[in-house]
């Protein structure tokens, strides 16, 4: 299941930035936060990989999605000025921020190289 996201949530289930100033992962499972539009082409494409990747993954990492229309602050926090833009979160290290609406395989690369989960 794929969670959209707010500036509260965020701060809750991945990162408070307004009380942190080192990143500190809030959630159980490694994490993917897509930043996207309703109105962009490229996200919606992403949209099923996405899905796709929430099933393949359950239990194992958490996809949360943000609105980049409707969370600005969020948006510009993190610097985003393309979307889709994906956020991979692992439990210990820092994050990484990837560009584009990258395929299926690519994805699954990250997961396993920067979330460090195996299906």
């Amino acid at each position: 299941m794929i969670e959209n996201l707010t500036k509260e949530t965020f701060f809750e289930k991945v990162f408070n930035f307004e009380k942190n100033k080192n990143w500190k992962y809030e959630g159980e499972l490694p994490a993917i936060v897509d930043f996207y539009a309703d109105w962009c082409g490229p996200c919606k494409a992403l949209t099923p990989i996405l899905e796709d990747l929430s099933n393949e993954y359950e239990g194992k990492i958490i996809i949360y999605k943000i609105d980049t229309e409707a969370q600005k602050e969020l948006a510009a926090a993190f610097g985003i000025r393309s979307i889709p833009s994906m956020l991979f979160c692992p439990k210990k290290d820092e994050p990484q921020m990837a560009h584009g609406a990258l395929p299926k395989n690519q994805i699954k690369k990250i997961i396993n190289e920067v979330l460090k989960v195996n299906k």
